[in-house]
């Protein structure tokens, strides 16, 4: 019981909603009881008493809280804690439907309580709740689609739907040329010459206009390197279709590494739409540095996956193209067909 009522007030102390209609507190120096989220202030420990509901508080003699009103908005709290509950434990995403109906209210009076309390809709709380679950899985497992599957997620790609600002499952330890890692790789032919893909477990790692394995063989020396596979092969078609027909969100895995500035840079190209092009400039800005327009072009060059995280999109500040690892026809062809497409 001690236990129990330690977790009780820890829940007092951070004022959680979520414990809302599990149990009011109540304060014997005031006789009043409160729920576990009233924003009053917090009372000492010792005059505090904790109750399994407000007819138990009440029976020993205290009265609800005119703050936080416990007994008014107790039910609909009740209801929000339990869906929220239900959020949390479920091993797969639960309907809104489902959610009102553990609730016990109508699915839109149900979508207002619920986002008047917590300040996101159920969708977006389920998208958070199976994000942070994909997390935890993913330090603790060695295989990302695995961990992903355990998250709850019905495919890798929608783990990178929900969490569009990701570029990669985990960073990549190669920090030994690759050793203990498998790397997968294939080419196919594009209007735009020859495309290696390479990928780990995690996602790819490597996109790189290249007929052969030569220079991924001499980044990752100590890796085990294998061409084909069954996964390989579909990475290998769903990048070539986004080589050829990009869409405004790509969400092919990736297993790349950089600098925390490398990062921010390739996250901002990534938020380019296809047609559309940014300054080295306004690159730099937007990843936190306005000054560093030199390292937002040394950023582009170190890109290890080409056109996934589109550094083609990067010009110069009269609008110039500037420089390209894959060579400027490449990035003006590239340019050209999304401007057309668009």
């Amino acid at each position: 019981m001690a236990e129990d009522d330690d977790q009780r007030w820890a829940a007092v102390l951070r004022r959680d909603r979520t414990m809302d209609g599990q149990f009011v507190t109540g304060v014997l120096s005031t006789g009043i009881y409160c729920r576990p989220s009233c924003a009053a202030r917090h009372p000492r420990r010792d005059n505090v008493r904790f109750f399994a509901d407000g007819d138990a508080a009440r029976a020993f003699g205290l009265r609800a809280c005119l703050r936080c009103r416990p007994e008014e908005v107790a039910a609909d709290e009740a209801g929000i804690a339990q869906a929220i509950r239900l959020i949390e434990a479920a091993d797969e995403p639960l309907t809104l439907e489902q959610l009102a109906q553990a609730a016990g209210y109508s699915p839109f009076h149900f979508h207002r309580l619920f986002r008047g309390a917590t300040g996101v809709t159920p969708a977006a709380y389920v998208r958070a709740a199976r994000a942070k679950r994909a997390e935890r899985a993913l330090k603790e497992s060695d295989s990302v689609t695995e961990a992903l599957y355990d998250a709850g997620y019905a495919a890798p790609a929608r783990f990178y739907a929900d969490v569009p600002d990701r570029l990669g499952m985990t960073p990549s330890t190669w920090r030994d040329g690759g050793r203990g890692e498998t790397i997968r790789w294939g080419v196919a032919w594009t209007d735009f010459g020859p495309l290696l893909v390479a990928a780990t477990e995690r996602g790819i790692c490597r996109v790189a206009f290249e007929p052969d394995d030569a220079t991924l063989r001499a980044l990752f020396p100590n890796a085990t390197i294998e061409q084909g596979g069954a996964i390989l092969e579909g990475l290998l078609a769903d990048a070539v279709a986004y080589v050829t027909s990009p869409t405004p969100r790509m969400n092919l895995p990736l297993d790349v590494r950089g600098t925390a500035f490398q990062q921010a840079v390739w996250r901002e190209l990534s938020r380019i739409p296809p047609g559309e092009t940014l300054s080295y400039a306004a690159l730099a800005a937007r990843a936190g540095n306005p000054k560093a327009v030199r390292a937002v072009g040394s950023a582009c060059g170190a890109n290890p996956v080409a056109v996934l995280i589109p550094c083609h999109r990067a010009l110069r500040a009269d609008g110039s193209l500037g420089g390209y690892a894959w060579g400027l026809p490449i990035k003006r062809k590239l340019l050209e067909r999304e401007a057309a497409a668009r």
